[in-house]
This record gives structure tokens, C-alpha cells and sequence, in this order.
């Protein structure tokens, strides 16, 4: 009977030793299980642009012509036709407007029956001047009489000059009765119509030139040495990827008195058919020679004695820290001038929580 007791004993502490086995095992079994790999870390980015440290300027303009000029008659009278319309492309030579010629034509008549009364007139004092000079030879006429023959052939001959000049000007002032283009251009008003009277001078119609056109635009005080000194370049707003070069031609001398700016005229010497008078256009200037930068949120700087750094994630969300050239600073900025690549992504915030031998996963990215 003892021996019976002593044997479920130690059947029972066998059973148990082998449970509390099996239950180590499945403990062993439930922590491998467990173990996973570490998660990457969330990180907000921001991609490094480098742009000139003085930025661009933008100004609103429009395109002009350089010259625009108002045509006009030289000679009063009354328009009889007029010969062109606004937007119409004029060549030089091609007439313009007319003026009612009637008055003129007698005008010319008059000059040419005054210059045929001069030259029988010239003929009559020239033949009475040679026959004082012959009687004079052969003492049949006086000194006195000599004289007088002699001034009134010089008196003929000054009438004859003056009709003969009255018939050019009479001639001239017929031609000017047709206003004609003196250049190839457009024509952007017009500012009379048949029937009208018109002095000489008055404006008729006014034509733009199609030679060099020019972006007018309006500059503030602080930008003047730029504008001077800088790089300017043109847009239009049908065409914002295309740019032309531009050139500063004139400035005025004083700002205007309401908007306190300057209005300047930039020349645009390679623009071509596409670049229409009156389009809108974005002059952008910027420093001729200025150095490349690049501004990056305050929070991405790193530093712990080795200088300033930044955290640049790959495309694989591995982080590497990459020292940096610092310019300057800003209130919520730090301005630096190389150490990173065009491009990259650096992370923004949680650097100082950062490990070079961790991965991180990229949740957002910030436009700075």
C-alpha cells in the first residue's frame, strides 16, 4: 500500500514537471510570435529649392510701340476723304486722307500767271538795261540813266525769283492736301472724318510703328537701381512660359505724383509678330550677379557641436545628416547657400528625435 502512495507521487511530480516543459515552450513560442519590426518613423519634409537671395520682381505693363506718332496736314483746308481705319496696317507712301484741293489748285494757278507777268517783265528791264549800257558807251545817255536801268532789270529779276518760289510752295501745298504714312505702321486712331475743317498741324490719325516695340510699366522707388542695373525680362500673359529679353530704355525723371512710381520703358528688341500693341505683359527683374540660396524652415536645422546640418531622406526613407552652409537667419527661416542638393528632401520637424540608423516613411510634405 506505501508503495503504491509513492509511486502516484512521483507519477503526479513527473506529470507536472513535464506541463510546466510544455507551458516554457509555448511561452518561447508566444515571444517569437511577438517580436515584429520596428515600424519607420512618420516625418514631415520639405524639398530644397535654391533661388537668387535678392527674389524676383513682377510688374504688371503693356506692350507699346516705341514710336507713335500723330499724323496731321500741313495745310489747312476741308477733308474730303479719309482713307483708313483703326488696326489697319499702313505702308510709307500709302495715302491717308485728303483735303478738298479746289482752293489749293487756284492757289497754284495764281503763282504761275504771277511768275509768267515776272518773266516778260524780267525780258522788258534786260533789254532796257543793254540799251542804257549802249548809249552810255557811246556818251549818248548819262551815268543817272544807267543807274536806273540797272535797278529796275535787279528789281525784274528779284520778282522773278519770288514767283518762281511762290510756284513751289503753291506746288508743295497741292501735294500736301493727301496726308500720307512716312513709315510702315498701324493705325491706332483716328480723329477726323469727311466734311471737317481742320487747321494745319491739327492731329488727323495716328500710326504706330512696327519697328521695335517696348513694355511700359509702372517702377517703385525702392526697385530704381535694380531696374537700372538688373535683368529684365517680358511675358505675356497669352504666352507665360515664353520669355523675351528686355532692355531699359527710359525712366522719368520724377515719380507720379499719385501712385509715388516711376513709369519706365523697357525695349524688346527680339520681339516678333506674336507680341501685339496693347497685350498685357509681366516684366520680372532680378540682380544681374547675386548669389543662389535656399530657405528652409528654422525647425529642420540640427546641431549638437558640429555645426548646423540637416536630416535628407532618400527615396528608400533612409536619413542621412548632411552639414550645411548657413547664410544668415531669419524670424522663422534659416537662409543656406549649399551643403544640400537641389531637390532634396530634408525633414522639417522632430529632428533633434532622429537617428541616422533608423528608417522614416514620409506623411507629408511642406512647401517652404
Amino acid at each position: 500500500m506505501l508503495a503504491r502512495l509513492i509511486l502516484s507521487s512521483y507519477s503526479k511530480l513527473f506529470v507536472g514537471i513535464a506541463l510546466a516543459a510544455m507551458a516554457a515552450a509555448l511561452a518561447g513560442c508566444n515571444d517569437t510570435v511577438a517580436e515584429k519590426p520596428a515600424e519607420s518613423r512618420p516625418v514631415l519634409v520639405a524639398t530644397v529649392h535654391y533661388e537668387a537671395q535678392s527674389p524676383e520682381r513682377s510688374f504688371v505693363g503693356t506692350i507699346r510701340p516705341r514710336i507713335e506718332t500723330d499724323m496731321g496736314f500741313r495745310v489747312p483746308g476741308k477733308v474730303a476723304k479719309r482713307l483708313v481705319e483703326v488696326g489697319q496696317t499702313v505702308d510709307i507712301g500709302q495715302p491717308l486722307a485728303t483735303l478738298d484741293e479746289v482752293d489749293l489748285r487756284l492757289q497754284a494757278e495764281q503763282a504761275e500767271a504771277e511768275f509768267t507777268a515776272a518773266t516778260g517783265v524780267l525780258a522788258q528791264a534786260g533789254a532796257a538795261e543793254q540799251r542804257a549800257k549802249d548809249l552810255r558807251a557811246k556818251g549818248w545817255a548819262t551815268d543817272a540813266q544807267l543807274d536806273s536801268a540797272k535797278a529796275a532789270a535787279d528789281e525784274a529779276r528779284a520778282r522773278l525769283d519770288r514767283a518762281e518760289r511762290s510756284v513751289e510752295l503753291t506746288k508743295n501745298s497741292l501735294s500736301y492736301a493727301t496726308l500720307v504714312a512716312d513709315s510702315r505702321g498701324v493705325v491706332t486712331a483716328t480723329m477726323i472724318e469727311p466734311g471737317q475743317v481742320v487747321a494745319a498741324g491739327q492731329a488727323a490719325i495716328r500710326i504706330a510703328r512696327l519697328g521695335e516695340k517696348e513694355a511700359v510699366v509702372a517702377i517703385p522707388e525702392t526697385l530704381l537701381n535694380r531696374a537700372k542695373s538688373g535683368v529684365a525680362t517680358v511675358s505675356l500673359w497669352s504666352e507665360p512660359d515664353k520669355k523675351h529679353a528686355a532692355k531699359l530704355r527710359e525712366i522719368a525723371p520724377s515719380a507720379d505724383p499719385v501712385t509715388r512710381t516711376y513709369l519706365a520703358k523697357f525695349s524688346l528688341p527680339d520681339a516678333g509678330d506674336d507680341v501685339s500693341l496693347g497685350m498685357t505683359a509681366m516684366l520680372t527683374l532680378a540682380d544681374q550677379q547675386t548669389e543662389r540660396v535656399a530657405r528652409l524652415p528654422l525647425s529642420a536645422l540640427y546641431s549638437q557641436g558640429g555645426g548646423p546640418s540637416l536630416y535628407v531622406v532618400d527615396d528608400k526613407g533612409a536619413i542621412s545628416l548632411k552639414p550645411v552652409t548657413v547664410k544668415s537667419y531669419d524670424s522663422n527661416c534659416v537662409v543656406i547657400s549649399g551643403g544640400v542638393d537641389q531637390g532634396a528632401k530634408i525633414v522639417v520637424l522632430g529632428v533633434q528625435k532622429l537617428d541616422p540608423s533608423q528608417k522614416v516613411r514620409v506623411v507629408s510634405s511642406l512647401s517652404f
